[in-house]
């Protein structure tokens, strides 16, 4: 039996960005896990695009195409048609799919840089992931450093992150692995300061922004904006920073189309 007829619908709040008869984007808040799987059977986005969408109990995953970790917040995009997982696990397949995020992490992180190096089972942990492993899968991401602050004399960095691949956990990874652990991650924290454990931010501080695609039926390149949830907000001025310091629409709508060039 499909996967999707095994779980049930839930009448779980969703935030739809856009939605078409072709494909729906959503908001993910923080906290709401993406697929059911061990430990959470229930109360997850599938189980609300399954009481939403009823027509979305025929795709596999419920249309789902990529996912977002449990306490990572933003934006996704969600097939209704066959055609539509179809096309739009191509572009993600070829990565043409632009996801950005914001990313808030400790250390004096520079003003620019990319990280190529493969994401795979930590050896020693296996409920974790680690850059470098022998037998990962190749992982690049790219950042840019959007503003600099800090808490309690440990310096903070705001950076944008742009995903070549999608690996499990990878911006977590990749930016540990340069010294920089993402705000309030309870699992990748080394280089962690002390002061850490006086900031009152609870998940990792990670939100996908901004998500650019091609219309799987129109070809149309369509992007989607969408700012931090009231928890980052609220974390701005405690680590130095303002509403001020995050990216603005019209700068992010310019830097895609110049990327399409």
């Amino acid at each position: 039996m499909p996967e999707q007829y095994a779980f049930a619908p839930e009448n779980i709040p969703l935030e739809v960005v856009y939605e078409d008869e072709a494909i729906i984007v959503i908001n993910k808040p923080p906290g709401l896990v993406v697929h059911p799987a061990a430990g959470n059977w229930s109360g997850t986005l599938l189980n609300g695009l399954l009481f939403h969408y009823p027509e979305l109990k025929q795709l596999p995953r419920a249309g789902i195409v990529h996912r977002l970790d449990k306490d990572t917040s933003g934006l996704m995009v969600v097939a209704r048609t066959d055609i539509a997982q179809t096309a739009l696990v191509r572009q993600l397949q070829e990565r043409t799919v632009g996801r950005r995020y914001l990313a808030w992490v400790w250390g004096d992180a520079p003003s620019q840089g990319k990280v190529l190096a493969s994401v795979g089972r930590d050896q020693r942990d296996r409920l974790k992931m680690a850059a470098g492993v022998a037998q990962g899968k190749p992982a690049a991401t790219i950042f840019r450093r959007l503003a600099k602050g800090s808490f309690q004399d440990s310096p903070v960095a705001l950076l944008e992150c742009r995903l070549e691949t999608g690996r499990t956990h990878q911006i977590r990874v990749h930016l540990e692995s340069l010294g920089f652990p993402l705000l309030g991650d309870p699992v990748y924290r080394k280089k962690t300061p002390g002061a850490a454990k006086s900031l009152p931010f609870e998940r990792q501080a990670l939100h996908a922004y901004a998500l650019s695609l091609q219309h799987p039926v129109t070809a149309e390149l369509m992007t989607w904006f969408r700012l931090p949830p009231q928890d980052l907000e609220q974390l701005l001025p405690l680590v130095a920073m303002s509403v001020g310091d995050l990216p603005k629409e019209e700068a992010l709508l310019a830097s895609i189309k110049n990327d399409q060039r």
